[in-house]
């Protein structure tokens, strides 16, 4: 399986302390960079979420957002004596001054703000209903990060389908460019001989002739570059955290395109050479993404 670092997942949990709500969002980071925004009262489940989001990605900026909501059927509620004792006072003092004043209800009185408090849940009792969340969070996410892992895997391959391409239609091309550019330096060094009046050495002309056309013989390049391509394929057939490797591998394949170009003997390879470095940087922005 191939993951990109971009995902996003959320799912909420009604529990017996409120609704919990947790958010996955991941953008592109050279290493694994872990941030979490989780209220106060939650603050003792982040180490466990930690935990378990280091094992589970390897690469990839990582937001964890936490928060837990409730209403009358979830938060308890706690009696405040003194502020009932106050407003009781403060009742009998407005009925001396009103006499005829209806006398304060129960009802009114837990109405009362400050009367009825709101007992934050405790962290640890949220525990069990915190893991079972990450768990379905975090399946939703990698689930999100494999599709658009499988997208980028798609277009690398079809990217390095063009290269293959390109090398297969450079490749015969070689020879000839090869002893078209070897003959066209024979020629200039007899006229060079000539003009001079010196003793021209057939042999000598051919030894520089050969020598220039082994210098710019690109086979090499030119298979080299194909074993990038079959370490390329056989990287995503293994799946797995592929972003570091293609990024060394990236570096491999700028390497020899920019020795084919400096190689080349003809403008039909330079020019092909220039569209194989034009597609090597499409296929590395891409594995930026790749976890």
């Amino acid at each position: 399986m191939i993951y990109s670092m971009t995902g996003y997942a959320a799912q909420t949990l009604d529990t017996a302390g409120g609704f919990l709500a947790l958010e996955l969002r991941s953008v592109n980071s050279r290493f694994l960079d872990l941030h979490f925004r989780f209220a106060d009262t939650l603050r003792g489940l982040e180490p466990a979420a930690r935990e378990t989001l280091a094992a589970c990605l390897k690469r990839g900026k990582v937001e964890c957002r936490l928060s837990l909501t409730q209403d009358a059927s979830h938060a308890p509620a706690v009696l405040n004596d003194k502020a009932l004792v106050r407003l009781s006072a403060l009742a009998a003092e407005a009925r001396r001054v009103l006499p005829e004043a209806s006398p304060l209800r129960l009802i009114d009185a837990l109405r009362w703000p400050g009367v009825l408090a709101e007992s934050d849940p405790d962290a640890a009792t949220l525990t069990p209903d915190f893991a079972q969340l990450l768990k379905a969070t975090l399946a939703e996410f990698n689930a999100c990060r494999a599709r658009e892992g499988e997208k980028l895997a798609a277009a690398i391959l079809e990217t390095a389908r063009r290269m293959r391409a390109i090398l297969a239609e450079v490749a015969p091309r070689i020879p000839a460019a090869q002893a078209a550019m070897a003959e066209k330096l024979r020629q200039r060094l007899t006229d060079a001989l000539s003009a001079t009046q010196a003793a021209i050495d057939d042999n000598r002309i051919l030894q520089e002739a050969a020598l220039f056309a082994a210098r710019i013989d690109v086979a090499e390049e030119l298979a080299r570059l194909a074993t990038h391509l079959d370490e390329l394929e056989r990287i995503f057939k293994t799946g797995g955290t592929v972003g570091k490797r293609l990024d060394f591998l990236m570096q491999e394949f700028n390497r020899e395109a920019n020795t084919l170009a400096s190689k080349a003997a003809s403008t039909e390879i330079t020019n092909a050479a220039l569209e194989l470095k034009l597609l090597i940087e499409q296929i590395r922005e891409q594995t930026q993404n790749l976890e």
